[in-house]
């Protein structure tokens, strides 16, 4: 199974961004959205930001993970 994690764009290098959400940052591939600001919201999956998200979008994505989270219970 694969997941897309919603991020927020911290720095933008070339075709590379670093992006955060829950205060843990990852860099990602930009290529699939050329126009991409700092601040902005994406969808990460396996490595590439494949769409834009509102912050809105963003923080419902974010909850429905951590709903999952804690339905799973103790790890």
């Amino acid at each position: 199974m694969c997941l897309a994690v919603p991020l927020r764009v911290l720095s933008l290098e070339g075709r590379w961004a670093v992006g955060e959400a829950g205060g843990l940052t990852q860099k990602v591939r930009v290529d699939f959205l050329p126009d991409l600001q700092v601040g902005e919201y994406v969808m990460v999956h396996a490595g590439f930001a494949i769409q834009k998200l509102t912050p809105d979008e963003a923080r419902e994505n974010l909850a429905c993970i951590q709903e999952a989270i804690h339905a799973l219970g103790p790890v």
